[in-house]
């Protein structure tokens, strides 16, 4: 069903107070809010938001809600509202309180414990409600119910109204607004729209058909807003990862698998790229499982062994060839798995891995019956599916045997690359390389080096794009292999930064759009390859000087069009400027004295804060425009200049 909920989510059952249970009280929450939103800098800030939107999507699950709107106001004030039922205002008997009370007051307390107001969830309701509030400066609850309209004001957690209302209606749904407590999320208040956006675009790929708007208000004379709706659900997920990454799709269509058994359900969607990486993520209960858990394990093995059989029975194997492996059968796809069950175990308070078995033999058998009568009556695709398996599968036992060569010489000074000018220390914690861009440019750096720290390795041949190569072409590119060789770490799956033979590793190529380019090239490099590198700190981008400003004896350098007509006005109007079109141009001293002497130069060391988010970005920068590269460098590398860079 593309456009509206799986028929086994939606309730029939009458979902009023009663329903709503408490397991335990809040006090802990506002003393320790880490362990329930996971920390209180940007990630728990934003999540607050996940919460009790997550409710919402509930309703949607449970049959209700068809739109979820998302406001952020000025003062970083956030109000969600729903179409749905409404959190019921009846007193609860057994606890004598109106049962929105409750839900906001009390943790654990909501209709997802064991009642029937839902069959599956994946907002904790409760618990999410009651925590949002425990963590905010204030927040005010409206409930339509079709009847009246009923509201309550909460300060730090505490109730400071009763319910009260406000007249009739004959709507239904629930309004919850609030503001985050500074006290608490003392890093920031300040929310980010695109993070809101992309969480938010996740949850109407998930849930087809229901319409969700997203507003930032913030700024009155340029609101923005977003109006997510996807019919095609989880397939026009996989669509979007493959447009985001600047991909083509091999297969003509995405290949759909679905299936319900008792209150449980799994959808899974999947194609092909013209690309080397994977991209699989999974949902439970529409949370992002990024551990995984049984459902996306399951479904990495039944794909597995369904195309081996596939491949076996249609002869695309030979009786004496090996099985085709995981990776092989992975490489290029883009899959979406969403499942949604009763009694969702995850393995943290996040929900960041799926826990229950029983959904684990739930997608294995989707998998192992459904995928392969669809590959039997679309022989096509199959055969495209296979074919590429066969080729990542031939190109990982060449890159392996590359890697055995590579394996010998890494490490080793005797069998350095034949243009590297190593340094004379051994010692990490001193030493650094400098990766130049062009035989004259690592002729100047050698002259002007301190040779017992620093060592120089030129660049020569065709820069490899490893977003668009296998690791087999990696190693066998004349470019990179020296890079590898000389740093000693290995790549991929033989990484080891134990062995890394220099502390820092710079980029160093020309200040012009050619130079961004081989630095994004390079960067890509390090980013697929030797991420860690990147995550402790040892990537580095040296920043040659521009112009050289000199009259008579005196000279300066400046890094900047802005930097130059202030040093000009410094030595006086008839200085005369010299633009350096590229490192070449610099003797060994200039060089030394502007870009690596440690006392005085200015470079950037590269960092990456949210790893998945990069690897997208990685992703859509390698096409062919530039100037995107550009940004990429600015964006995300910071800007140091001190006595120990």
């Amino acid at each position: 069903m593309d456009n509206q909920q799986l028929p086994s989510t939606v309730v029939t059952d009458h979902y009023d107070a009663e329903q709503i249970q408490v397991l335990e009280g809040l006090e802990a929450v506002r003393k320790r809010p880490g362990m329930y939103i996971g920390s209180t800098g940007e990630r728990g800030l934003h999540h607050l938001v996940y919460e009790i939107v997550d409710n919402s999507i509930d309703e949607t699950l449970a049959g209700y809600c068809t739109h979820i709107e998302i406001d952020i106001l000025p003062g970083n004030i956030i109000r969600v509202t729903d179409n749905g039922r409404g959190i019921p205002t009846g007193i609860n008997t057994k606890y004598n309180q109106p049962a929105v009370t409750m839900v906001f007051t009390m943790l654990h307390a909501g209709g997802k414990f064991g009642g029937s107001g839902y069959k599956v969830s994946g907002g904790l309701h409760g618990v999410g409600a009651s925590v949002v509030n425990a963590l905010s400066e204030w927040l005010e609850v409206e409930v339509h119910d079709g009847e009246r309209i009923v509201t309550q004001r909460f300060e730090k957690g505490d109730i400071v109204t009763d319910l009260i209302e406000k007249g009739p209606c004959t709507d239904t749904g629930t309004i919850v607004t609030f503001k985050p407590d500074p006290a608490i999320f003392t890093d920031t208040t300040e929310y980010d729209y695109d993070t809101l956006l992309t969480r938010l675009r996740e949850q109407a790929f998930l849930n087809a058909g229901v319409r969700i708007t997203l507003t930032d208000r913030r700024d009155e004379h340029e609101p923005r807003q977003d109006l997510l709706y996807f019919e095609g659900g989880i397939r026009s997920y996989v669509d979007f990862i493959i447009q985001t990454a600047k991909r083509e799709s091999t297969l003509p269509e995405v290949v759909y698998l679905s299936t319900a058994e008792g209150d449980s359900t799994a959808e899974i969607a999947f194609s092909y790229t013209t690309g080397y990486d994977t991209r699989i993520i999974s949902f439970a209960n529409n949370i992002h499982t990024v551990d995984g858990g049984t459902h996306e394990s399951a479904f990495k093995t039944a794909l597995t062994r369904v195309i081996n059989a596939y491949a076996r029975n249609f002869k695309f194997l030979k009786d004496n060839d090996n099985n085709l492996k995981g990776d092989d059968i992975q490489e290029g796809i883009a899959a979406v798995i969403s499942v949604k069950l009763t009694d969702a175990q995850f393995e943290s308070q996040t929900k960041s891995k799926l826990g229950n078995t029983s959904m684990g033999t739930l997608v294995n058998r989707l998998v192992g019956e459904k995928l392969m009568v669809y590959l039997e009556e679309n022989p096509a695709v199959a055969k495209i599916i296979v074919n590429k398996a066969i080729a990542a599968s031939n190109a990982r036992e060449a890159a392996q045997k590359a890697r055995d060569t590579a394996r010998k010489s890494a490490g080793t000074r005797a069998k350095m690359p034949d243009k590297l000018d190593d340094c004379i220390s051994n010692n990490p914690e001193e030493t650094e390389i400098f990766i130049v861009e062009g035989d004259s440019a690592g002729g100047s750096a050698v002259k002007g080096r301190d040779a017992k720290t620093q060592a120089i390795l030129p660049l020569w041949g065709k820069m490899l794009n490893v977003e668009k190569a296998r690791i087999d072409k990696v190693y066998s590119n004349e470019k990179l292999l020296p890079v590898v060789i000389a740093l000693g770490t290995g790549i991929g799956e033989d990484f080891d930064i134990s062995k890394l033979r220099y502390g820092k590793v710079f980029i160093m190529a020309d200040a012009d759009v050619d130079g961004a380019h081989i630095r994004t090239l390079l960067l890509t490099f390090f980013f697929r390859y030797m991420p860690q590198l990147i995550e402790e700190g040892h990537i580095y981008l040296a920043m040659p000087p521009l112009y050289k400003i000199f009259k008579g004896k005196k000279h300066l350098y400046a890094y900047s069009d802005a930097e130059r007509d202030m040093c000009q006005q410094q030595l006086g109007a008839d200085a005369k400027i010299q633009r350096y079109k590229g490192l070449g141009e610099m003797d060994g001293i200039q060089l030394w004295e502007t870009t690596m002497d440690p006392t005085v130069r200015l470079c950037q060391r590269v960092t990456l804060a949210d790893a998945e988010k990069a690897d997208e970005v990685f992703s859509m920068l390698m096409g062919d425009e530039v100037e995107p590269r550009r940004e990429f460098i600015e964006k995300n590398a910071k800007y140091v200049q001190n006595l120990d860079v």
